[in-house]
């Protein structure tokens, strides 16, 4: 399970940040939102707030970022162009059985004779709790600018750390069949990567969903039940067997990925009232995005994955996207996550929903963006409002700056404008 995510000079963030899913000790509200990972209280889910361009998507981002480099896959890294350094720094906290780790790496994008910099540092430790206290126990580091180059317990290993390419990460520039430290450590990345799933609710990819109706039987049943929750009638949701037909009507809006195989997408079939249609060019733009997402929702329950989602609530109606969220706190889910930006106010609700360490606001000043817990707020104002009216603080931008669009004076301004040149 992800414990944090941590950005320093990377997109809109100029310096560090966190978000993170460790539960709040002080907390004993919901307490079947926490899953005990060993000595270690992790959220089930947590929602991010705040006004546009503030860097909710920029976090999840840097998770997704993150699950491509430690996959092997390309990547970009772009830095903050408001400063002058050209090194980007990630890092990530995680659970790993009754264990926990944390990686961090920074990523130089500037140029060397043509070639980039790369990977100029990494750090890789286990995370040790003792009663209230954390403390790492340092497995490997590679830093190419201060010349360190460590590996526990196995000096040679160490060595080889300043040799290899900087071009990649530690573990996959080492020979691991000769090294079977270093294919550990590979394993306990590699694993982290596989079990996130970052998802965009504008334009997802469908075929996790078509690959389940086809294939998936274990978990069609509950995905098939899932998507009919998005509209009364549907009774039924299936990938139909028969080629699809040429189409005259087509769909009004695009909010899937169409992935490899378009034809595919026209075999979905919504069956509503008894009649059989094509959902492509038939159901809303909701129950599409219901449809794309499911299959991850699913998915993540049932194997136990981190499901990142930006703007949940495209399109959806809010009992639906609050019906998802409680799917994750609740208590027979024990070892999936939910992330989540959100811009719907409905869901600010630390009374039924949310615990106040589950509740995160990005916010941007003169001084850079922030992003901090409810709990940290409430604890920073000496409780001096109450958690009650998180949906009434939050309007009113005591939780984060938000835009305050004066529609009206943009109106009357274009008017007078008018006036003036008639």
């Amino acid at each position: 399970m992800l414990l944090s995510v941590r950005v320093n000079n990377f997109l809109v963030f100029e310096g560090k940040a966190q978000l993170s899913l460790l539960a709040d000790a002080g907390i004993k509200k919901f307490y079947s939102n926490v899953h005990a990972c060993g000595d270690f209280e992790v959220l089930k889910s947590a929602c991010v707030y705040g006004g546009n361009n503030v860097g909710k998507t920029c976090m999840l981002r840097a998770l997704a970022t993150i699950k491509k480099v430690l996959s092997d896959c390309d990547f970009s890294m772009p830095v903050n162009i408001f400063t002058q350094s050209d090194v980007c720094s990630l890092g990530v906290s995680f659970t790993a059985g009754d264990k926990a780790y944390s990686y961090d790496f920074s990523y130089d994008v500037s140029c060397n004779g043509g070639h980039s910099k790369g990977f100029v540092y990494e750090r890789f430790a286990q995370i040790i709790k003792d009663g209230d206290a954390f403390s790492e126990r340092e497995i490997f580091v590679r830093d190419t600018v201060n010349e360190q180059y460590r590996f526990d317990g196995d000096e040679r290993l160490g060595e080889l750390l300043g040799m290899v390419s900087s071009s990649n990460i530690a573990v996959f520039t080492i020979n691991e069949s000769k090294y079977p430290a270093a294919a550990e450590c590979k394993k306990l990345l590699t694993d982290f990567a596989r079990s996130v799933e970052v998802v965009d609710m504008n334009n997802i990819p469908i075929d996790k969903t078509i690959s389940v109706l086809k294939d998936n039987k274990d978990i069609r049943e509950r995905t098939v039940e899932l998507i009919k929750l998005a509209d009364l009638d549907i009774d039924d949701y299936l990938y139909a067997d028969i080629p699809a037909s040429d189409e005259s009507i087509s769909p009004q809006e695009c909010v899937l990925k169409m992935g490899n195989s378009p034809e595919d997408m026209y075999r979905l079939t919504s069956v509503h009232k008894g009649k059989a249609v094509k959902s492509l060019v038939f159901d809303s733009t909701g129950t599409k995005k219901m449809v794309a997402i499911a299959s991850y929702i699913i998915e993540a329950l049932t194997e136990g994955k981190i499901l990142v989602v930006d703007e949940i609530d495209s399109s959806l109606h809010f009992k639906l996207t609050r019906a998802i969220v409680s799917l994750f706190n609740n208590e027979l889910n024990v070892n999936a996550q939910l992330i989540f930006t959100v811009h719907d106010v409905t869901l600010l609700d630390s009374r039924r929903l949310f615990r106040k360490d589950q509740i995160w606001f990005a916010s941007k000043d003169e001084d850079g963006v922030k992003l901090c817990s409810l709990s940290d707020i409430i604890g920073q104002k000496n409780n001096s409002r109450n958690e009650n009216d998180v949906m009434e603080s939050y309007k009113e931008g005591t939780l984060g700056a938000l835009p305050e669009p004066d529609l009206i004076a943009v109106l009357l301004g274009r008017d007078e404008d008018e006036a003036e040149d008639d």
